[in-house]
């Protein structure tokens, strides 16, 4: 019923995007996936991490892609969320695929502000490959020519686009990128388009969704549905039939 995404790992419980947050969720065995954010460092190296500027999740400030790797792991990412959390750093993409490894399945989100980072897609699908997680992976972003890039590189890849709304022009933005799966904001979600994304054999995630009424709306759209969430703690309770 309904798989869970752990949004940014479990970030209810664990300061977003850091190796305490993506660990908690891949070795909670109901959870089937956890979904990350992936941008370049200055020097090129893929880092996980959400904004594009460091401000709101550590003690820096500027733009991640102005800091080298060595830069951005000085850091601290995890004492805005809780004492308890500092010193977690932010860790480079090699980290997380080998955290996460044969345990649970990782939705890549390529950032990509208007434009295509050089390198971006390569070094991802590169480091996929090297890893040997292309069966354990799901490459997507809202950039979709970055999305195209990465399925022209690795057909064998699952790639998503990542949309909020309903575009005129989905069903072809979908088929331009040769994409595999649609994540869409849930509030868009209807049971005309989950019938026809599901008959042409595409994967569907719904983000981000905490609360629990509205994890009940999209099961009864389908079950294969997965569900992102930052609170895969409410979504079992959801799964147990728990009303409050």
């Amino acid at each position: 019923m309904n798989p869970c995404v752990a949004h940014r790992g479990w970030s209810g419980a664990a300061p977003e995007n850091t190796l305490a947050a993506i660990r908690l969720a891949a070795e909670d065995p109901e959870i089937e996936m956890v979904e990350i954010d992936v941008q370049l460092s200055r020097d090129g190296v893929p880092v996980v991490f959400h904004d594009f500027t460091l401000e709101r999740t550590t003690n820096g400030s500027g733009r991640v892609c102005d800091r080298t790797v060595r830069e951005l792991q000085a850091l601290d990412a995890g004492s805005w969320f809780d004492r308890r959390f500092a010193g977690e750093t932010i860790p480079t993409l090699r980290e997380v695929l080998e955290c996460v490894r044969g345990q649970c399945k990782l939705n890549i989100e390529l950032k990509a502000a208007g434009f295509s980072p050089p390198g971006l897609a390569e070094k991802v699908v590169s480091l996929v490959r090297e890893c040997g997680m292309r069966d354990q992976v799901i490459v997507t972003s809202f950039h979709h020519p970055t999305a195209k890039r990465v399925k022209e590189l690795d057909r064998g890849l699952t790639v998503g686009i990542i949309v909020y709304g309903c575009p005129t022009l989905l069903r072809e933005q979908m088929r331009d990128v040769r994409a595999d799966v649609l994540s869409i904001a849930y509030p868009y979600l209807s049971k005309e388009l989950v019938q026809e994304m599901l008959a042409e054999g595409k994967e569907l995630i719904a983000w981000t969704v905490d609360d629990p009424e509205e994890m009940r709306a999209i099961m009864r759209l389908h079950p294969s549905i997965k569900i992102c969430t930052n609170r895969p703690d409410v979504w079992k309770r959801v799964k147990g039939g728990e009303r409050r």
